[in-house]
């Protein structure tokens, strides 16, 4: 059995707070966000030996970086109400093994439409240059 002590040393290493406890939410209370939660998770599941088949991050923390698609096509995490991640959740499945939540009814498309138009406006912006620069 794992205890509160292990889980709060690990997001308080990860994100750099002091003051965790067993109630923080990771992302609000402890500005843990993005691929930094996603690596404090990673580190977790690892260390914990937590089984994160049924994980869906997008329930529980948003992207980094600039998301021009978004304009047009909401990103997953913006088509769920959150779910806050806390030590006492973490300390719960580490000690059953596996990521154990049940997620809402939901529909995620299965395309993100959003990244492809990023992709265009990329492949654009950069054809663009390319042509200014050999071009003009």
């Amino acid at each position: 059995m794992q205890s509160i002590d292990n889980i709060l040393k690990i997001v308080a290493d990860k994100t750099g707070c002091d003051d965790v406890n067993s109630t923080s939410d990771i992302e609000h209370d402890l500005g843990c966000y993005g691929d930094d939660f996603h690596e404090l998770i990673d580190e977790y599941s690892k260390k914990f030996h937590v089984d994160m088949t049924s994980y869906l991050w997008y329930f529980h923390t948003g992207e980094e970086g600039n998301n021009i698609g978004g304009s047009f096509f909401k990103a997953p995490y913006e088509r769920v109400d959150r779910i806050p991640v806390t030590p006492n959740l973490l300390l719960d499945f580490a000690n059953k093994g596996k990521w154990d939540l049940r997620y809402p009814e939901h529909s995620i498309p299965k395309r993100r439409y959003d990244l492809i138009i990023n992709l265009i406006v990329l492949v654009g912006a950069v054809a663009f240059a390319i042509y200014h620069w050999f071009f003009k």
